[in-house]
């Protein structure tokens, strides 16, 4: 389904990009795997059944870094925006350094990223931007608010981006997972166990309440979300963010 097409996963060392490097792979793209930590690139690359030569060490926070990547960049067919962070704090605590940390890798990374490979894409004519946003980008939660306006912000700029290039072969959508079995799943449960003294299966039912069907999203399912949209069937598919979160939305 993807032969041939090249594709570029941030954050692909763990959880939902490593997730979505297999499920690429398996549909017969090269892979690209990018991440801060070489270590856990290598890890994963070993894990895939990918080359080391496949792993690219890059910050998405740091232009430069980006820049130092520009040519392999512009040979991408499918870019998915998954590095992320998420912190939590009440409001009145959450001071500007924190907003700008949340805008910083969720925003602006995807922001970065986008315009170092859309040049090319759009001289093709063929390209995906497939950016990884969040339920947060689709509704509000409480004592996260600088990572939900970071998160809206991506769903904005998917839209806006997709309109733009609608008529260049090229589509730029979203996918909104509801929580989902990460390592960033494991933080955000050592929060609230910290914070509340509950422990952790408790935190943990918790955080799958907010799931209709009760229950944590799998990795494999934001995936092969991701993979439907990198393929040639959804090529109508254009500015939408799409949520993985067995129905979460409909009820906040």
């Amino acid at each position: 389904m993807l032969t041939g097409k090249r594709a570029l996963v941030t954050g692909g060392g763990t959880g939902i990009g490593a997730a979505i490097a297999r499920s690429l792979m398996a549909a017969g793209a090269e892979m690209i795997i990018a991440g801060r930590r070489v270590e856990v690139l290598h890890r994963s690359a070993d894990m895939l059944g990918l080359s080391r030569d496949a792993c690219l060490v890059l910050d998405v926070t740091d232009a430069a870094s980006i820049a130092a990547a520009a040519d392999v960049l512009a040979t991408v067919d499918i870019l998915v925006n998954n590095a992320g962070q998420a912190a939590s704090a009440p409001f009145r605590k959450s001071d500007i350094a924190l907003l700008d940390a949340m805008l910083d890798v969720n925003l602006r990374g995807t922001w970065r990223m986008t315009q170092a490979v859309l040049p090319a894409m759009t001289r093709r004519g063929w390209g995906r931007v497939i950016n990884i946003a969040s339920t947060a980008g689709l509704r509000g939660y409480a004592y996260v608010s600088a990572y939900v306006a970071a998160k809206h912000a991506v769903v904005g700029l998917t839209r806006a981006l997709a309109l733009e290039v609608a008529r260049q072969g090229v589509t730029v959508n979203a996918v909104c997972p509801g929580f989902t079995e990460t390592p960033l799943l494991d933080a955000a449960v050592a929060n609230i166990t910290s914070a509340t003294g509950r422990d952790a299966g408790t935190a943990r039912a918790e955080l799958a309440r907010d799931n209709p069907q009760g229950r944590l999203v799998r990795p494999d399912e934001v995936a092969n979300t991701v993979l439907w949209l990198a393929g040639p069937d959804a090529g109508a598919i254009n500015g939408q963010s799409i949520a993985v979160c067995g129905g979460e939305v409909m009820t906040g």
